[in-house]
């Protein structure tokens, strides 16, 4: 009797055991998964800023579209303009020249090491891609052009995208949309 008692108390403390040791890993690794696929994401949405920049660079204004951002951006030049003179000096008296040159703006994409290929999927989504709107507003009386790229973290957790790992953590909200920009006003800042 007492050797069945001993078994059913070591098969207790195993099981107690187990789920001690289950409840400090999950956080932790929740903690680490979520950290390193956030990081992933914050880091592809500054470069597509960049591209985006790059991309008001040649024509003025934002993509609407990953389509039209690669087209554009693949096919058409950067416009450099040197000035010869210098036009703030209220003392010079000689004539200030411009100069425009082009460069091709897949060249500079492609020595910053860009691939414009896949830049529009949100990386640990299995191919969901980030939303993206480009337009222009009125703000302060100013015609201005707006964009803002972004995706719900629910789309690239994984397992960890239910609700209920919020416990580990106050200000997780898988249904919360990481994004840079604003529909409402110019702004290219992150909300990481």
């Amino acid at each position: 009797m007492k050797v069945v008692i001993n078994l059913v108390l070591i098969a207790i403390i195993a099981v107690l055991s187990y789920l001690l040791i289950d409840s400090i890993r999950e956080p932790i690794a929740f903690k680490a998964e979520k950290d390193k696929r956030e990081n992933a994401v914050e880091a592809k949405l500054s470069l597509i800023r960049q591209v985006q920049e790059m991309y008001r660079g040649v024509t003025d204004e934002f993509a609407p579209n990953f389509d039209t951002l690669q087209q554009v951006l693949e096919t058409d030049s950067f416009s450099l303009v040197s000035v010869y003179g210098d036009p703030d000096d209220p003392n010079f008296t000689g004539e200030i020249q411009y100069d425009t040159s082009y460069i091709m703006a897949a060249d500079s994409i492609r020595s910053l090491g860009i691939n414009l290929d896949s830049l529009r999927y949100v990386p640990y989504s299995n191919g969901e891609t980030f939303d993206i709107a480009a337009d222009t507003v009125t703000y302060q009386s100013t015609l201005v052009h707006v964009v803002e790229v972004g995706t719900k973290i629910n789309k690239f957790m994984g397992k960890y995208a239910d609700p209920r790992y919020a416990k580990y953590d106050d200000s997780y909200d898988p249904n919360k949309v990481i994004k840079f920009g604003d529909m409402n006003k110019p702004s290219l800042s992150g909300n990481w």
